[in-house]
């Protein structure tokens, strides 16, 4: 059966042409690599028998994304019905988070020694040879809910997502939901991963993304070189060593740096 008109989509629209005819670079119009764009495509589902397909539904929702635009701005550039704009978007948005589980995972207990090799390097000292995944709290702009709780969401950034990324800057744990206004060491101890060890949590579309960008090296190009590891000076450390005494030598390391900086007579 032939589809009707208001089905056909129109592949000399700009944003499609530049994908399907020109193989130029994608990541302008869409943030993600071709290679992102194939990984992320072989990853959800394409056994679609109606709608516009995997590729180009994947486009419309990327492109929504990347630009951080109303339905409307993004139904003229692709050509496409508003009301189609948003069922596509929502869709495609299930079908990410559906694989959050195969993209964000702790690390497996044969990767710990890798991961923590890495951390070691980037802060150029072996006392970080333990160390697993670094969290922090990240606060994300929204529109607070009506009623009596919205005063409890509105500060300086409005909502927090906290994140636990590895030596790569890959995700290996999120979650979300809190207020802004809530403190960072609060989510910790009501998030899944402190308190129930549950993983992996809900949500998270854009986290997916990234660590399917890190996968296929859809990186960026650092400004820096990476730190190398500093030389340890008594010797190998066991592994069965306590952590108070990893604790002493990361404390003993740092304090010497804070001293040298005061040593230092810049006049």
């Amino acid at each position: 059966m032939q589809r009707p008109d208001y089905c056909r989509i129109n592949l000399s629209m700009p944003l499609l042409r530049t994908f399907f005819e020109d193989g130029s670079d994608t990541r302008p119009d869409f943030r993600l690599s071709r290679e992102s764009l194939a990984k992320l495509m072989g990853m959800t589902k394409s056994d679609r028998r109606h709608g516009w397909g995997p590729a180009i539904e994947n486009l419309v929702f990327l492109f929504w994304l990347a630009s951080g635009t109303s339905y409307r701005v993004v139904s003229r550039a692709f050509g496409m019905p508003r009301a189609t704009v948003h069922h596509v978007v929502h869709r495609v948005c299930e079908e990410v988070l559906a694989i959050r589980s195969r993209v964000i995972l702790l690390p497996k207990m044969e990767n710990l020694a890798e991961v923590g090799s890495g951390f070691a390097g980037l802060a150029g000292h072996p006392a970080f040879q333990k160390a697993v995944g670094a969290i922090d709290g990240c606060h994300v702009r929204i529109k607070p809910p009506s009623g009596p709780d919205g005063q409890c969401y509105r500060n300086r950034k409005l909502f927090l997502l906290q994140a636990v990324c590895d030596h790569q800057g890959r995700f290996i744990d999120t979650y979300t939901g809190w207020p802004g206004s809530v403190h960072d060491s609060r989510v910790l101890r009501n998030s899944p991963l402190f308190t129930k060890e549950v993983y992996p949590p809900p949500g998270h579309a854009c986290c997916v993304l990234h660590n399917i960008c890190l996968g296929v090296g859809d990186v960026m190009v650092p400004d820096e070189e990476p730190v190398e590891v500093m030389p340890e000076e008594d010797g190998n450390v066991s592994d069965t060593q306590s952590g108070a005494a990893w604790r002493e030598n990361l404390c003993a390391h740092l304090s010497a740096l804070e001293q040298a900086d005061h040593d230092h007579d810049y006049c």
